[in-house]
């Protein structure tokens, strides 16, 4: 089952700011008038231990008191709203659910995405009010795919609009040129898992993995307009684009750009190990 957190958080956020706002506008300057008429009932309200006193403190219990849920929304409204403007605007946080991404995100990562470098959307509708930068090859992308617009997903993009993507023999190409490639290490004790360095951009590389043993699931395709082709590191063990098709651009949440933090499980101890930025 899949929470959809950010609506939680909307909905919260707006309830218990329009109480507060209700509550200010309507229902606070009438306790504040029955506070001031029971203080002039009881002039020596303020005079400890008086008769006054305990009559005024319990009268203004009974009629002028703060109800239960104001004082609720009162609390919570300014800590909640600033979850929601740090999540929806800023920095997210997410947890690495899977393998595909190793060998440069492992299950239990915890990393930060990064909410404004693609341009400000509103939470829930994901509307996009402020255009700023866009996506290019190389960057890690978290994003909601067309099969499970509920769920995040974490891939690299591989092509954007325009581009055309072909793979064959587990060799990838953009636009009739073969992305630079070093094979690093074979993993011992595996079915020739290879390890290796891959340069989609000339400023920036990464790794990747392949299994020789699986096939190579070679095809060809064009980038539509508006859209993103996203392909796990973990190339022979990744649902990406080459199972759900590619990612438009109204579904894009942003960019993951640090691990702060490795995590296992409840029953592990989390490790700062692998702390640092994405490449």
């Amino acid at each position: 089952m899949n929470i959809d957190l950010p609506l939680i958080l909307t909905i919260i956020v707006g309830l218990s700011g329009a109480i507060w706002l209700l509550d200010a506008l309507f229902f606070a300057r009438q306790r504040s008038e029955r506070l001031s008429r029971l203080q002039r009932q009881h002039p020596n309200w303020s005079k400890h231990g008086s008769a006054d006193e305990k009559l005024f403190t319990h009268a203004a219990i009974q009629e002028a008191s703060e109800p239960l849920v104001v004082e609720y929304a009162k609390s919570f409204f300014p800590v909640l709203a600033f979850v929601l403007v740090l999540r929806s605007f800023l920095y997210e946080p997410f947890q690495i659910p899977s393998s595909s991404m190793v060998p440069t995100l492992q299950v239990g990562d915890y990393i930060l995405v990064n909410k404004f470098n693609y341009g400000l959307r509103l939470p829930v509708t994901r509307t996009k009010v402020w255009s700023m930068g866009s996506p290019d090859r190389g960057d890690v992308m978290v994003f909601y795919p067309p099969h499970a617009n509920k769920q995040y997903y974490i891939k690299r993009v591989i092509g954007i609009p325009g581009d055309r993507i072909q793979y064959r023999n587990k060799r990838l190409s953009v636009n009739g040129v073969d992305v630079p490639r070093e094979w690093l290490a074979e993993i011992p004790g595996t079915r020739r898992i290879q390890v290796g360095l891959e340069e989609p951009r000339s400023e920036r590389s990464h790794l990747f993995q392949v299994d020789q043993m699986r096939p190579a699931r070679d095809f060809s395709v064009v980038v539509r307009p508006g859209h993103y082709f996203m392909m796990g590191d973990n190339r022979d063990n990744s649902s990406d684009s080459r199972v759900w098709g590619q990612v438009p651009e109204r579904d894009i949440v942003g960019e993951a750009v640090a691990i702060w933090m490795h995590w296992e499980s409840l029953f592990s101890i989390p490790s700062f190990d692998r702390a640092g930025a994405l490449h």
